[in-house]
């Protein structure tokens, strides 16, 4: 009986993404006794990467479960791969279409409303495929909010509530409705190529910590899917792109189940290493305090090896001056295991070392 959570890797260029598939149960026996889940698919190569590495390592043509954290082109243009490609017996996913008349209106329109940026338009317009598949697949989808989880427990949803997703869904037509939003978000790109030129380094060591609080993410970032999975004794958190303020949300839980700070055997670093996406406060809340000297549990990052920023170096420093250093995909998939039985072709990896020059910005 074992537990097995693989990452693979996501692009090539400075575009990150998510695409992981994991599976629980009797490892060693027949599929029956096994449940096999995937969270995100990346880009569509992704997705048929993510197809090919069920039927080489999982032996396996079948998803009991496929989460779409949400709809960032990155964790979903894979998934229409796997829901065309394999057996998926339910896709877990919101739909915003059926909770905002501002959304429903821009999706008979095909997302192509003229105040709303590209970019949004196409991240909801994938989701809407995505939505669209199943229903032509006759796949059951259900909405995964706080508080859901497997049958056997496993795996339990930490965030977002109803109530905390229609607000962030409330902040996202709000912006997108907003001619005058959009200008600013080009201006904003604009400002990003001049600070990028203005970097620059500062110093940090086990005690230095320049990370802080004052981060802030996208409310469609943090609309993502938070997954705690709980098996045998061995806990491991999954944090998509979320920032501070659903991690505050998901530490609530976790201290509602007795998870105390620094219980965690395994986490994933949001938002592929983003500095606006964690603080030391809910680190702290969820890895425990800064100062360990001992690796306490692992941490991964899901970031492409030519990404410049992310994932960024005052992150990856902070989880190992909690006792998580931080492992990157490199290239290369990457698995976590719990008891599971040995793999050909995979070797131990690397973790990121303490940086003694960090960036800083707040990128």
């Amino acid at each position: 009986m074992g537990l097995e959570i693989d990452f693979l890797s996501v692009g090539d260029s400075e575009k990150s993404g998510d695409a992981i598939a994991l599976r629980w149960g009797n490892l060693d026996g027949p599929r029956g006794e096994q449940m096999v889940v995937i969270v995100d698919g990346g880009f569509a190569d992704d997705g048929q990467a993510l197809v090919d590495h069920l039927a080489t390592h999982y032996n396996t043509a079948r998803a009991d479960i496929v989460i779409a954290t949400h709809p960032d082109q990155d964790h979903v243009n894979g998934l229409k791969v796997v829901l065309n490609s394999i057996a998926v017996g339910q896709l877990c996913m919101h739909r915003p279409w059926n909770r905002s008349n501002e959304v429903l209106l821009a999706k008979t329109s095909g997302f192509n409303a003229t105040t709303w940026s590209q970019k949004f338009a196409k991240n909801f317009e994938a989701a809407s495929e995505l939505e669209a598949i199943a229903n032509q697949k006759g796949i059951e989808i259900i909405e995964p909010w706080a508080g859901a989880s497997t049958p056997d427990g496993v795996l339990t949803i930490l965030s977002p509530t109803e109530a905390y997703y229609q607000q962030l869904l409330g902040e996202i037509t709000k912006q997108q409705s907003s001619l005058a939003a959009l200008l600013g978000q080009l201006t904003g790109a604009a400002g990003t190529a001049v600070n990028k030129a203005a970097e620059k380094l500062v110093p940090e060591d086990w005690l230095a910590e320049t990370l802080t609080d004052w981060g802030e993410t996208s409310p469609q970032n943090n609309t993502s899917v938070i997954c705690l999975l709980q098996y045998d004794g061995h806990t491991a958190l999954l944090t998509a792109d979320a920032g501070m303020p659903a991690l505050e949300m998901a530490a609530d839980t976790l201290e509602q189940m007795g998870l105390a700070p620094g219980k965690l055997d395994f986490v994933q670093v949001p938002h592929h290493g983003s500095r606006r996406n964690v603080g030391p406060t809910v680190l702290d809340r969820i890895l425990g305090p800064k100062g360990q000297t001992q690796r306490i549990g692992t941490a991964f990052v899901s970031a492409s090896p030519k990404a410049e920023k992310h994932p960024a170096k005052k992150v990856t420093n902070a989880f190992l001056r909690r006792g998580y250093p931080v492992h990157g995909a490199d290239g290369e998939h990457k698995r976590h295991h719990h008891k599971a039985p040995p793999r050909g072709g995979y070797s131990t990896s690397t973790p990121h070392a303490m940086h003694s020059q960090v960036e800083d910005d707040e990128g």
